[in-house]
């Protein structure tokens, strides 16, 4: 079973949780960048950030300006080798919180702990850049498994896993169901968007394999929504 370290709200500034020889784990807050952006006014970010204190350190994955939540960067080149090899692989265990619009009921062919899929093949929207939209023709095959948690007035919350790493995957397909997320600036209707101050997406849940003992670590992140 692996490790498990309870991270606090995700909060302004740095946000470390974890810390060792060859990774690190950071709770984003929304708003701020992974990367840096074109421009000038694009240049903070959490990984600069995070290179002023650790210079080794290295994007492994990463997470839409909008999102809060988990996630890891590695200390030096050969750690970021195995983590993105990890990723690519698809061993790193990644979910999600999220507020959609709509009363989201659990299908009829969910399983015993209420998950369901969508299965919805992705491309970009290159008339509309950085969006993406469903294409059945030129799609890579996306797969989104979520369960409901709750309900509130008139919305829903979600718990998400994402099979595939898609941009905007889990934006997009949502709103390709009918229920996108509130605060979605990109993806949500007018009265969606403004139904919060934020997108609320939230990266919760993060699990991977040391990458150099091989124990099993996991990181929790309430949403702060």
């Amino acid at each position: 079973m692996a490790r498990l370290w309870e991270a606090p709200p995700a909060r302004a500034g740095l946000g470390l949780l974890h810390a060792d020889g060859l990774l690190l784990v950071l709770d984003k807050p929304a708003g701020l960048l992974a990367v840096p952006g074109r421009g000038a006014d694009k240049q903070d970010c959490l990984a600069a950030r995070v290179q002023r204190l650790y210079p080794e350190a290295r994007i492994v994955h990463r997470l839409d300006m909008a999102t809060s939540g988990l996630l890891l960067m590695a200390r030096g080149l050969m750690a970021q080798r195995q983590l993105s090899a990890a990723f690519e692989q698809r061993e790193v265990a990644k979910r999600y919180q999220a507020v959609v619009a709509g009363r989201l009921a659990t299908p009829a062919d969910a399983d015993d702990e209420g998950w369901s899929c969508i299965a919805l093949p992705l491309a970009a929207d290159w008339p509309r850049r950085p969006m993406q939209k469903v294409d059945t023709t030129h799609g890579r095959p996306s797969l989104t498994r979520w369960r409901v948690l709750g309900h509130g007035d008139g919305t829903t919350r979600l718990e998400l896993e994402p099979l595939t790493g898609r941009t905007h995957q889990l934006r997009v397909h949502l709103q390709a169901i009918g229920h996108p997320i509130l605060g979605d600036a990109l993806y949500a209707p007018p009265q969606v968007q403004a139904a919060a101050p934020r997108l609320l997406l939230h990266a919760s849940e993060l699990g991977v394999a040391h990458p150099g003992s091989g124990e099993a670590l996991r990181w929790r992140s309430p949403p702060p929504f």
